[in-house]
């Protein structure tokens, strides 16, 4: 019977199968995990681009006006609502694209979505750098967009399922590591080319040598073993498992438990975007809702987006703006090697923690030290020390959430769902990220100008919330199969008046 219950055993299969590290694994992985390239360039390239006078002549002169004229308030420069939807329209698109991946991926595979997601991501890329007029910018954002949207739907799916249970969480820590690097290479390449009259044709152009080698990587690898095995390819899963999980590990018990779980799940179909509202899915739910959505509320891709227009706002010159938009970019990437070190060692919950406390504090700092040193309606420059001050404390800041709100984000989701409703409720997971995204965006820079230093309070406030959240409702979840994944929700004190002490049949061994 459908979305049928039974007791849960007292002692649930949570072993996990053997598995090592192999080359194959690690070349697979890094191929899937580069499709964060396509995000990151993205979100770096953006807010450097929008600086350039050549891009603003053409597509935005009231801009260039606004800033000559000397009246004009230090954080409303950028105040320009066509401006932000030149950023905001591609995650309009993922939004849209996001929701259609979860079909697309269950029907065609993890690989095939990401294949099918860096082709039009490069079609988007070629129309930007050769755009002529604000419609072909900002279709090519759309473009952009849907390509963004079926690649964070399935790589973050396919790294979950492809790597091994004990490395799992470092593994999917990859996705965001090349999101960052992402960042930090449009970065560079903004600082390259800000002066040159073509300089925004070449960086938004270059969008499609990321797509191009991560499209071209995806017709060497293989699919998950649990997606060709939902698609009844058993021989291609089995080769797929030898492969990832090396020659000398015996794959048939896995192979099995796989062939198990699908099987159940077909034989209980049912609509799965009904079937994740379901009592027994709520925890689930409210996780793929609220960590992507609280994720946002850190404000980290506002700073990403907006970084060399904040910078120049408060007073850093156009090379130093686009020269600190890299610096925080750095110090993000290398935070996430961190993340990548321990997440299996101590725990999703531990580096949520760390990192919301690191950004809280840095969030309020940086407001006091805009208020004190521009005054409260940001008419005085501020003071060259006070902006390398802000600098570093958004670098402090960037470092928290570099080990826990950034990858982590990707990897819960991706973790906790059983097999029918795994790809949807992905797809609910980015999709709240995309909107989120969308509406912060796209008034951003209206809230900079109304709020000045209040709008860094304004998100140390949702971090304080985010934060509570973690210490009461999410369980840790390292070190647990994904097929084993529902005994967390029975043992947590809140959660198990959803499931009752019970599990749904899929779950059954």
């Amino acid at each position: 019977m459908a979305g049928g219950v039974v007791p849960v055993d007292s002692s649930p299969n949570t072993t996990a199968f053997a598995g090592m590290i192999t080359l194959s694994v690690v070349i697979t992985c890094i191929v899937a995990a580069s499709s964060g390239l396509l995000f990151g360039y993205d979100i770096g390239i953006s807010g450097g681009v929008t600086t350039m006078v050549p891009f603003l002549k053409k597509f935005f002169p009231d801009i260039l006006r606004k800033a000559a004229g000397a009246e004009v308030n230090m954080y409303c420069v950028y105040d320009s609502q066509v401006l932000t939807l030149f950023t905001s329209s591609l995650y309009l698109a993922g939004l849209m694209s996001s929701l259609a991946a979860s079909r697309v991926t269950t029907t065609y595979g993890r690989r095939n979505t990401i294949l099918l997601g860096g082709l039009v991501f490069l079609i988007g890329g070629a129309l930007n750098g050769g755009a002529e007029n604000i419609a072909m910018l900002i279709f090519g954002r759309i473009l952009l967009g849907i390509g963004v949207g079926f690649t964070n739907q399935a790589a973050p799916l396919y790294l979950s399922e492809i790597a091994p249970t004990k490395w799992r969480g470092a593994f999917n820590t990859g996705f965001q590591f090349f999101l960052s690097l992402g960042v930090v290479v449009a970065g560079c390449i903004n600082f390259g080319t800000a002066k040159h009259t073509w300089g925004w044709r070449v960086s938004l152009g270059i969008a499609i040598v990321p797509a191009a080698v991560m499209t071209i990587g995806a017709f060497l690898i293989t699919d998950t073993p649990s997606s060709l095995v939902e698609r009844g390819k058993i021989e291609q899963a089995r080769r797929a498992l030898r492969k990832v999980r090396g020659s000398s590990i015996d794959v048939e018990p896995e192979l099995e438990e796989l062939i198990k779980w699908s099987q159940i799940a077909k034989s209980m179909v049912q609509e799965p975007f009904k079937t994740i509202f379901e009592r027994q899915y709520r925890p689930h739910l409210v996780m793929a809702l609220a960590i992507p959505f609280f994720q946002q509320l850190t404000g980290i891709n506002i700073v990403a987006f907006y970084a060399p227009n904040l910078f120049q706002s408060v007073g850093f010159g156009h090379d130093a703006s686009l020269l600190s938009a890299i610096i925080l970019g750095a110090v993000n990437l290398v935070s996430l090697l961190v993340s990548t070190a321990i997440v299996d060692r101590f725990g999703r919950r531990l580096l949520f923690l760390t990192g919301g406390m690191c950004m809280l504090v840095c969030q309020i700092a940086v407001s006091v030290v805009l208020a004190v040193a521009t005054g409260v309606n940001g008419t005085k420059d501020l003071p060259k020390g006070n902006a390398i001050l802000v600098l570093v404390l958004l670098c402090f800041y960037s470092a928290g959430f570099g080990w826990s709100w950034g990858p982590l984000t990707w990897l819960i989701p991706s973790e906790i769902f059983p097999l029918k409703i795994r790809t949807t409720g992905q797809s609910i997971a980015v999709a709240v990220q995309f909107i989120t995204t969308f509406i912060l965006s796209q008034t951003f820079l209206t809230m900079l100008c109304h709020f000045k230093f209040a709008a860094f309070l304004f998100y140390a406030g949702w971090i304080i919330v985010m934060t509570i959240f973690v210490i009461f409702f999410l369980p840790e979840t390292k070190g647990i199969p994904l097929e084993s994944m529902y005994t967390i929700w029975g043992k947590h004190w809140f959660w198990r008046r959803f499931v009752k002490g019970e599990v749904p049949q899929e779950n059954l061994p």
